[in-house]
């Protein structure tokens, strides 16, 4: 089962987040989710417990406890869907339109003269 855990300290590192869940089971991975372009924390992050009553237990003892002076909300993390997604901007490029000339255009600066 795939576990989410938000508001973690900005200075929690993988590997302490990992003591703390492998006390309740086996921990197959543990991330610490971080800014592509800074490379600090976002404070949240994800652990895998391939056994789901150990997990389970884990959410519960952890979740909304004080970890490194924050405190932990933790939760079975739910699969992004679809519209769980936000569309990725497009960029679009300025091309100045050409002036209309229609026949309506035209004809209604003719008759003004």
């Amino acid at each position: 089962m795939q576990i989410f855990v938000a508001k973690l300290s900005p200075k929690t590192t993988k590997e302490e987040l990992n003591e703390l869940f492998a006390q309740f089971g086996e921990v197959s991975s543990c991330k610490v989710i971080k800014d592509h372009e800074t490379g600090l924390s976002k404070c949240y992050g994800f652990i895998e417990m391939p056994n789901d009553n150990e997990a389970y237990k884990a959410i519960v003892e952890t979740d909304e406890t004080v970890f490194m002076g924050s405190e932990l909300q933790v939760k079975k993390s739910r699969p992004q869907s679809p519209a769980n997604t936000k569309p990725k901007p497009v960029r679009k490029h300025y091309v100045p339109r050409k002036a209309e000339t229609s026949p309506s255009n035209t004809d209604f600066f003719a008759h003004e003269a």
